[in-house]
């Protein structure tokens, strides 16, 4: 089943570079979760090229790090921050395509660390760059207190 997650951050201050949808310069990505994934849609652009035609490696650090912490959200029920990213550029993401996938799933919690395997995947569905990552996770209450989780894990869904 699918399931559309809802930025619970998005408040009018909120101006991530990756998933506010009020930074214009950003990425404003969005959010769902499909079976043991959490995935997201996002149209590569020129103003986020590298070498011409080719979206910048930092560019797909970042949005491999985004969906590897909203996948720690949904998964893992808690917020953290990333301290290990294990990144592999596969093949070039060209910038002149239609929707890419991002894709994240947890693949272990062990005590307070969160290991996320994330990929970015071109409109042919080729896997362009993975990657492992490493989160620290807050416990529920820090995470909730800190204002980097809703008190009410239904919160991130609309339905």
């Amino acid at each position: 089943m699918k399931r559309k997650i809802k930025n619970v951050f998005a408040t009018a201050d909120y101006n991530c570079f990756a998933c506010s949808p009020h930074n214009k310069q950003g990425l404003q990505l969005q959010f769902y979760e499909l079976d043991d994934y959490v995935q997201s849609e996002w149209i590569p652009l020129p103003q986020f090229e590298g070498y011409p035609g080719v979206i910048h490696g930092g560019i797909q650090a970042t949005l491999l790090d985004e969906i590897g912490a909203w996948t720690m959200y949904i998964k893992a029920r808690c917020s953290g921050v990333t301290s290990r990213m294990n990144l592999k550029y596969i093949k070039p993401l060209d910038s002149k395509q239609g929707k890419i996938l991002l894709r994240g799933k947890l693949k272990e919690i062990v005590r307070n660390i969160c290991y996320i395997d994330a990929e970015i995947l071109n409109e042919k569905a080729e896997v362009c760059a993975e990657a492992v990552l490493t989160y620290f996770m807050f416990s529920h209450e820090k995470s909730v207190e800190m204002g980097f989780f809703p008190e009410r894990y239904e919160d991130f869904f609309e339905d």
